[in-house]
C-alpha cells in the first residue's frame, strides 16, 4: 500500500506498475485510499479504466459518483450516480463479467478446488455489490424528502435487505466450516504459519471470507442507519416491508467493516464519522448522546491520522468535531485547510464553504457568512434558492440592507423545487422581508432562526448567545412575537436557564397571531416545553403529554417531518429511562 506521505501521482504510478500483480480487491482498496488522500481525479480515472472488467472496480467508480452526488445534492449528479449504480448492477448480474480477467486470471493458476473457491467468492461478492447499489439508490431517493420517494426507497431496501441476509448467512456458514475440529488440527495449522491463506475444502480461504464479512457488514450497517433516516410516521410502512432498523447493530457492523481489509473499510470509517458528527447531533434529544458520538469520532480520527494525515475528508470531519465542541476558530481553520486541499474537487469545496458559512453565522461574522453563501449561490446547482436566502439575511445582518433586498428578490426566481420544504421556507421568509424592507434586526432574527432550526445554537458561545438575546429583545414586530419568544426560549435553554426558557416557550405556544405567518412556531414551542419538563422526574408525565400533543395536534407546518423525527427520538429516549 502506498505510504501516507506520497503524492497522488506517485500512488497512481505505483498502482499501475503493480497492476499485473494485484487482484481486483487490492486494487479497489488502493483506489479508495487514493481517493481519501485527495487523489479524487486519479482514483476516478483508475476505477473507470477497469470498471467494465471487474464488479469491484465498477462498484468503486459508482461509489465515487455517489459520493459526488451526496456532497452536492445536485440533481444532475444524483441522476448520474443512479445511472452508474444501475450499470454496476447489470455487470454483477451478467454471466460474462469476470473477476478482472486481465489481472486476476494471470495469478489464479492453481488447482480445481482453488478455482472453485474463486467462483464462490465472486458469486458472493457480486451479490453484496448489488445489495450495496440498492442501498445507495434508496439513499438517493430518501434525500428528495418526498412521500413517493420514501415509498420507492423502501421497496428498493427490501431487495437489498434480503440479499444482505442471504450473503451474511452464507459467509457465516463458510466461516464455521473453517473452524478447526480438534486441537491436533489447530496445532497443524499453526505449524504451517500460513493458516489464514490455507484453502478450505471448497477452495475458499479464511482471508477471503474475512474480507467478504467486512464487505457485507458495511452495507448491512449502512442499511440500518439508512432506516433511521425515514420519518417516524412512515416506519410502520417500512416494518411492513419486512425489516426493522437497529441503530446499535448498524454501528457495530460498520465498526467491524472499518477494521477489515475490504475496499469498503475506509468507507465504513467515513460512514461512522458522518453518523457521529452530522446525523446524531442533528436528531439527538440532549447532549449526552452527542458527547458519546464525539468521543467515538475523535478516537476514529486519532487512529486514522497516520494513514490519512492530509486527507481533506478527514480534516473536514475534524472540523465538524471542533464545531460541535464549540471550538469555532479551530473548526474554521480545519474547513479552510480542507477547502485548499480539495482544490480539484468542486463538490468537497462546496461542502467546506457551507460549513465555513455556518461557522461564521455561529460567530456572528455575517460578512464572511454571506460571502460563503453567495459563492455557493453562484457555483452550486443544489438549492440556489436556499443559498440566496442565507446570503440575503447575512448580508442584511452585516448592515448592507440594499444588497440584501436585491438578493431577496432573486430568491423567488431561483425557486425550482416546489415540493422541497427548505426552499418553500426560504421563499416565504424572503418574500416577507422583501415586502416590508428588511431592518438589520430582522435579518439577524432570520440568522438566529436558521441556527435554531438546524440545531446550531448550542454551538454558539455564551457571549454570542447574549448578543443574540439583546437583539431579539429589541424586535417589536407583532408578526414576529411568537418566533421571538421561541428563539429566546432556545437561548435560555442553551444557558441552562430553564425557568426563563419555560416562560418563553409558553409565550410562543400561546401566540395565535404569529401562527398565521409562522406555522411551525406552536408545535415546536410545545415540543420544546415537553423536552424541558422531561428533565425533571416530577414533570416527566407532563413532558411526555406535551410531546404527544406536538406530534398529534398540529399538521401542515414547515419542517414537520424534522420535528416528528425529534419527537420520536425524545420518546424513544424516555422509554429507555422509564420503561412504559
Amino acid at each position: 500500500m502506498a505510504g501516507p506521505g506520497q503524492s497522488q501521482q506517485q500512488q497512481q504510478q505505483q498502482v499501475e506498475e503493480r497492476a499485473e500483480h494485484l487482484d481486483d480487491a487490492e486494487m479497489a482498496l488502493q483506489g479508495i485510499n487514493m481517493l481519501l488522500n485527495n487523489g479524487f481525479k486519479e482514483s476516478d480515472e483508475l476505477f473507470r479504466r477497469y470498471r467494465t472488467q471487474s464488479p469491484l472496480m465498477s462498484f468503486g467508480a459508482s461509489f465515487v459518483s455517489f459520493l459526488n452526488a451526496m456532497m452536492t445534492f445536485e440533481e444532475e449528479k444524483m441522476q448520474t450516480a443512479c445511472e452508474d449504480l444501475r450499470t454496476t448492477e447489470k455487470l454483477c448480474e451478467s454471466d460474462s463479467a469476470g473477476v478482472l480477467e486481465t489481472i486476476r486470471n494471470k495469478i489464479k493458476k492453481s488447482m480445481d478446488s482453488q478455482r472453485s473457491g474463486v467462483v464462490v467468492v465472486d458469486r458472493l461478492q457480486r451479490q453484496i455489490i448489488v445489495a450495496d447499489c440498492q442501498v445507495y439508490l434508496a439513499v438517493l431517493s430518501f434525500v428528495k424528502q418526498e412521500l413517493s420517494a420514501y415509498i420507492k426507497g423502501g421497496w428498493i431496501l427490501r431487495k437489498a435487505w434480503k440479499m444482505y441476509n442471504k450473503c451474511h448467512s452464507d459467509i457465516s456458514q463458510l466461516q464455521e466450516s473453517c473452524q478447526p475440529k480438534s486441537s491436533d488440527q489447530q496445532e497443524s495449522l499453526s505449524a504451517d504459519n500460513a493458516n489464514h491463506n490455507t484453502p478450505l475444502e471448497n477452495g475458499v480461504t479464511p482471508e477471503a471470507l474475512d474480507r467478504l464479512k467486512g464487505s457485507v457488514s458495511f452495507g448491512y450497517g449502512l442499511f440500518h442507519l439508512c432506516i433511521s433516516m425515514v420519518p417516524p410516521h412512515l416506519l410502520k410502512i417500512i416494518n411492513l416491508l419486512g425489516f426493522p432498523g437497529d441503530r446499535l447493530q448498524g454501528l457495530s457492523s460498520l465498526m467491524y467493516a472499518s477494521e477489515s481489509k475490504d475496499m469498503k473499510a475506509p468507507l465504513a470509517t467515513l460512514a461512522l464519522l458522518w453518523y457521529h458528527t452530522v446525523v446524531l447531533p442533528f436528531f439527538a434529544l440532549d447532549g449526552s448522546d452527542t458527547h458519546t458520538g464525539l468521543l467515538e469520532a475523535k478516537a476514529i480520527l486519532q487512529r486514522k491520522s497516520v494513514v490519512y494525515p492530509n486527507s481533506s475528508l478527514f480534516i473536514f470531519f475534524q472540523g465538524r468535531v471542533h464545531r460541535l465542541e464549540c471550538h469555532i476558530n479551530s473548526a474554521l481553520a480545519c474547513f479552510h485547510d480542507a477547502l485548499e486541499l480539495a482544490s480539484d474537487q468542486r463538490e468537497l469545496q462546496h461542502v467546506c464553504l457551507y460549513e465555513i458559512g455556518w461557522c461564521s453565522m455561529i460567530e456572528m461574522n455575517f460578512e464572511d457568512a454571506y460571502r460563503s453563501f453567495e459563492r455557493l449561490k453562484n457555483e452550486s446547482r443544489w438549492s440556489q434558492c436556499y443559498y440566496a436566502y442565507l446570503t440575503g439575511v447575512n448580508q442584511g445582518a452585516s448592515g448592507d440592507l440594499d444588497g440584501a433586498s436585491g438578493v431577496f428578490k432573486d430568491v423567488q426566481k431561483l425557486f425550482k423545487r416546489k415540493n422541497n420544504q427548505i426552499e418553500q421556507f426560504a421563499v416565504k421568509r424572503a418574500d416577507r422581508l422583501r415586502k416590508i424592507f428588511p431592518t438589520r434586526e430582522l435579518c439577524i432574527l432570520g440568522v438566529i432562526e436558521v441556527l435554531y432550526l438546524w440545531k446550531a445554537l448550542q454551538n454558539c458561545s455564551s457571549s454570542k448567545l447574549q448578543i443574540m438575546n439583546q437583539v431579539l429583545q429589541s424586535v417589536n414586530d407583532a408578526s414576529c412575537r411568537g418566533l421571538k419568544h421561541l428563539l429566546l426560549g432556545a437561548i435560555h435553554k442553551c444557558h441552562g436557564n430553564m425557568r426563563d426558557a419555560l416562560q418563553s416557550f409558553q409565550l410562543a405556544a400561546r401566540d395565535e397571531y404569529g401562527r398565521q405567518i409562522n406555522s411551525y412556531i406552536q408545535p415546536y414551542a410545545v415540543y420544546e416545553l415537553g423536552c424541558v419538563l422531561l428533565a425533571k422526574p416530577e414533570t416527566v408525565g407532563k413532558g411526555r403529554s406535551l410531546l404527544l400533543q406536538a406530534k398529534e395536534d398540529f399538521t401542515g407546518y414547515d419542517f414537520e417531518n424534522r420535528l416528528h423525527v425529534r419527537i420520536h427520538s425524545a420518546l424513544a429516549s424516555l422509554k429507555e429511562v422509564v420503561p412504559q
